[in-house]
């Protein structure tokens, strides 16, 4: 494409090359006064060195100066600044000393200053035309992306730079195939970079989206709603991302997503991820929430966050059968009083009616979300909840102890007495809570049981994560245990793995392997009982049993309280 034509299609964009001042606590030196047209000297100067001395062509060498204002910034920082002679100054010290040009280059077409690092080639420092990205940069560009977002696109891991630019440039004319400007593929390439995967391409997967994306933007005429820039279709597609990565591609999305065609153009994508994230708590099959939401659009109109809930009364409201109401209100205690509409998903997940409430909204009570208002303000208000709260927010640094208890409620732990009692047994920084939540999880334990565990014995969110993963390791691989015996003793995991819990067991074993154990003992008997109680635990099996124990298997005897 001649450079001509790309400037008539260029007046398509929204996006602008403009001049940002990114904090430039290293050149104090500089008055602040002429700090802009200090920027605007350096990114002339890079120009001309790239265009003159590095033999960039001009364009390209401007774009990539004035799109890396924070390693310019850096530049800038290792010369003397004079009103008169910054020019010289910044011509001389580019003449003596090299810079990275990969660093300017990369941050120019958008990849973070902190994320630079990862895409630097080692060894290299100096940026020419034989360097395949900058060719496939400059292939977009004159297409008609725009430079500063082609970051994106280099972020996949089957990028778009692993092509030459002849390949590329069969891609952008295959998309066209498909009845689309030049615009709309830009939008669709900066929303779904694996399109110029090349596994992707041969798993069939971009021919799958862009059936989809022909149905919602030409047959149900999307494309008279959006303007003509690329970041209108950028946006757009970005949107039409949310529920692709639901897994909602193949089936009849292209006739919901045109039929729900409002959603795209009126929510911001934000709301659209926020609503998502609500309903995907419910741990449901993810592609039938994408389904579920774009048949019942209305849904995005509902408050879901700030408004409180009564967790009794929305699960009659809900219509939940009475006998199963009284089986929740005796087995979890914890879970009942007030929360935040927000915490709902994890509540029933918690409670394990998940499934349940999801197919109630599916079925078409999805309204009663919209609809349901606490009846009373006395209705389910913990006092000593309200009364502990005041404590807390009379603290010096309340914040720490009321992120810890917005996590528990984010669980589904209700605003009653109960939870600031599992509260005040945590020891843990907020910071560390949720990462120690998760890693359980990713055992394997299932999240009604951790929220159980958590509810009798909460000082286990205050061990490290190396500790917990060795003590679960060691339950389920040396012990053979399985991870349901932490549902009856969670304590486990609060005792001490090399003091407490390998000796009793090995002493054990050795019982039992001596046949002086003729009795079965929990796990909690073995694990949980004071060393009195243990020692005379064993006496009853045998009278020399303690002698050995302290002999062989108790690390610290001196620690004995015999």
């Amino acid at each position: 494409m001649q450079f001509t034509h790309f400037l008539s299609f260029s007046r398509h964009f929204s996006t602008s090359i403009t001049t940002q001042l990114p904090k430039l606590k290293k050149i104090t030196k500089i008055p602040y006064k002429y700090r802009p047209r200090a920027i605007q000297l350096a990114q002339k100067e890079v120009t001309n060195y790239l265009h003159t001395t590095k033999n960039l062509q001009f364009t390209y060498a401007e774009l990539i100066s004035k799109n890396s204002l924070f390693t310019l910034h850096d530049l800038m920082a290792k010369v003397d600044y004079s009103f008169f002679e910054f020019s010289d100054n910044l011509q001389r010290y580019l003449s003596y000393y090299p810079i990275n040009e990969f660093e300017f280059f990369y941050e120019s077409i958008g990849i973070s200053t902190n994320e630079i690092n990862g895409f630097l080639p080692r060894g290299k420092f100096f940026l020419d035309e034989d360097f395949g990205g900058y060719s496939v940069c400059c292939a977009l560009w004159e297409f008609g992306f725009p430079w500063n977002k082609l970051g994106v696109l280099c972020k996949e891991k089957d990028s778009v730079f692993t092509r030459s630019v002849s390949e590329v440039n069969e891609c952008l004319s295959g998309f066209k195939e498909y009845g689309f400007d030049g615009i709309m593929i830009i939008g669709v390439c900066l929303a779904f970079p694996f399109v110029f995967s090349r596994k992707c391409a041969l798993r069939g997967e971009v021919v799958a989206l862009f059936d989809v994306l022909r149905i919602v933007f030409l047959d149900y005429e999307l494309v008279k709603f959006v303007d003509g820039n690329v970041d209108a279709w950028f946006d757009v597609c970005r949107k039409i991302r949310v529920f692709y990565d639901l897994g909602c591609a193949n089936g009849n999305m292209g006739e919901l997503l045109g039929r729900s065609k409002n959603v795209l153009l009126e929510y911001p994508e934000e709301m659209l991820v926020k609503k998502v994230e609500f309903f995907r708590k419910l741990d449901v099959p993810k592609e039938e929430i994408g389904f579920f939401l774009l048949s019942k659009t209305d849904i995005f109109e509902f408050d879901l966050e700030s408004r409180c809930i009564s967790v009794v009364g929305i699960l009659k409201y809900f219509g939940l059968e009475i006998e199963k109401l009284r089986s929740v209100m005796r087995n979890y205690p914890y879970v009942l009083g007030r929360n935040k509409l927000a915490n709902l998903p994890h509540v029933m997940r918690l409670l394990n009616l998940n499934e349940w409430f999801f197919d109630r909204m599916r079925n078409g009570d999805h309204n009663l979300l919209g609809t349901y208002v606490i009846g009373s303000p006395d209705e389910d208000l913990d006092k000593c909840y309200t009364e502990y709260l005041i404590k807390i927010e009379s603290l010096r640094i309340p914040a720490h102890a009321l992120c810890k208890l917005n996590f528990l409620h984010g669980i589904g732990f209700g605003q009653t007495k109960l939870t600031t009692k599992a509260l005040s047994n945590m020891k843990c920084s907020s910071a560390q809570v949720q990462d120690r939540f998760n890693f359980l999880l990713s055992c394997g334990i299932a999240f009604p049981n951790l929220c159980n565990m958590i509810f009798h014995s909460p000082k286990i969110l205050d061990q490290k994560i190396e500790l917990l993963d060795q003590k679960v390791k060691y339950l389920c691989e040396d012990m053979g245990c399985s991870l349901q015996s932490l549902d009856e003793f969670p304590a486990f995991l609060n005792f001490d793995l090399d003091k407490r819990i390998k000796p009793r067991y090995r002493f054990h074993m050795w019982l039992t392997e001596n046949n002086l154990c003729r009795k079965k003992y929990a796990l909690t008997s073995i694990i949980s009982s004071s060393e009195k109680r243990f020692i005379a635990l064993i006496y009853r099996m045998h009278p020399a049993a303690p002698k050995k124990w302290l002999a062989s298997f108790f690390k610290n005897p001196g620690d004995s309280i015999l």
